[in-house]
């Protein structure tokens, strides 16, 4: 859908914007999901600190609940959590970088648009 009154190159911007925005949608779902599996972890952390050490303690594998020793599951979960964390941060890092990009692009758009629009009178 070409606009005869907007330069080609304003109009591949403005389809990279969109584009940006998806990644950015994106990054921020997958960033919610990995959040909200990590406060789940942490709060399983914290209910096996004051389970027992003797305690029979399951974990899940895929759709397997399996027993462990409560060590392992311990020593299981802090490495998810880390993990999750790590993957948060690296969003995180995506998230800033994508958004300085869009916010440079939307500047260009806007100062190209601005500059071929007739004044108002």
């Amino acid at each position: 859908m070409e606009n005869p009154t907007i330069p080609q190159k304003v109009q591949n911007q403005v389809a990279q914007l969109q584009q940006m925005q998806q990644q950015m949608q994106t990054i921020l779902q997958q960033k919610a999901q990995y959040e909200m599996t990590l406060r789940e972890s942490k709060r399983a952390e914290e209910e096996l600190k004051e389970t027992a050490d003797d305690a029979q303690v399951f974990m899940t594998i895929g759709t397997v609940m399996v027993q462990h020793t409560k060590e392992h599951v311990e020593k299981a979960l802090a490495e998810k959590i880390d993990t999750l964390e790590l993957r948060i941060k690296s969003l995180e890092k995506q998230e800033k970088a994508l958004q300085s990009r869009f916010e440079q692009l939307q500047q260009q758009v806007r100062s190209a648009i601005e500059g071929r629009m007739p004044e108002a009178a």
